[in-house]
């Protein structure tokens, strides 16, 4: 029987993958590396994550961009503190962007909010050592665009930090999500043509998402490959935005994927940020941590993965 379209690009993804094995065994010998993106445990105090993570094995942590005001955040002598107690150290920065902090807004004071918040987030970066911060295009949680020039405004915006990015040594991350979220920015060749349009060289990486791939894109592992060597970040959750193993996702063509592109290199993280199924998630934020639940949710994940990574490098 005729295989079918996706079962015929899994092969071909899974025979690049075992010509590199084969070939170059050398190219595998290091695994990919693991962080978790924290702004999902809500109000927990970092203290109480950063304990978490070190316990379920981790070693880098994707911290909540959470300087929305000169007065609040994570400060960077106690969050060093609390990260090098607990042998962790900041795989980058995970951007916030809402209507209030509006890249891409026609108004000039939600386009200087996501300005000035964006500076905030590169001082801070720079002394945790981050080497990445999540850009979105476009508020998440307005799927209705402003107008057409949408797009233009927000290269325009972004622009104007391109060189605080650049002296802080810190890679803009451009991230695409679903249609429902968000107004534009979909897929990985939506992130590749704004970053084209901004055309500066500090921002010219993406953060993908597997919850947002399955929905925009027509593989996930084909946009992986396309993504290539601009990926630096890619955000993990299961088919149902749970755990990893709790849902129908191919998590195997995706580690094969990654492993071709060379992506078990310095500098690129696979993370972890299972939300849960719904829509708009900065709600989550806010929310009440469930200590045992979220134990478990990291857990589950992080053995899975690695268990699967194994079977991959070993079979």
């Amino acid at each position: 029987m005729k295989k079918q379209n996706f079962e015929e690009k899994n092969d071909q993804i899974r025979n690049k993958f075992e010509e590199l094995k084969s070939n170059h065994p050398d190219k595998l010998k290091t695994k990919l590396n693991l962080s978790w993106s924290n702004w999902g445990f809500g109000m927990e105090s970092l203290a109480a994550s950063a304990q978490r993570l070190q316990k379920a094995g981790l070693e880098f942590i994707e911290l909540h961009g959470n300087h929305y005001g000169d007065d609040l955040g994570y400060k960077p002598k106690e969050t060093l503190k609390i990260l090098k107690d607990n042998g962790l150290k900041v795989a980058g920065i995970c951007g916030m962007f809402s209507p209030e902090n509006d890249l891409s807004s026609n108004s000039g004071q939600s386009q200087q909010n996501a300005i000035d918040y964006i500076r905030r987030e590169l001082d801070f970066g720079q002394k945790v050592d981050a080497g990445y911060m999540l850009v979105v295009p476009g508020a998440v949680g307005r799927s209705a665009a402003y107008d057409e020039s949408e797009f233009q405004r927000s290269v325009e915006a972004l622009s104007i930090v391109a060189d605080d990015f650049a002296a802080a040594k810190i890679k803009a991350a451009i991230e695409p999500i679903r249609s429902a979220e968000v107004s534009f920015i979909h897929t990985i060749a939506d992130a590749k043509k704004y970053i084209q349009a901004v055309n500066h060289p500090a921002i010219g990486h993406i953060n993908g998402d597997l919850y947002h791939m399955q929905v925009e894109e027509c593989h996930i592992g084909t946009a992986l490959l396309e993504a290539g060597a601009q990926l630096t970040n890619l955000h993990m959750a299961d088919s149902n935005r749970c755990a990893l193993g709790e849902g129908s996702l191919d998590l195997d063509t995706i580690i094969m994927a990654l492993y071709v592109i060379g992506y078990n290199r310095p500098g690129c993280f696979c993370t972890p940020e299972p939300l849960g199924p719904g829509g708009d998630p900065y709600p989550a934020k806010y929310g009440k941590p469930d200590s045992e639940a979220l134990h478990n949710l990291v857990n589950q994940t992080v053995s899975y993965f690695r268990e699967r990574e194994q079977a991959l490098l070993s079979g």
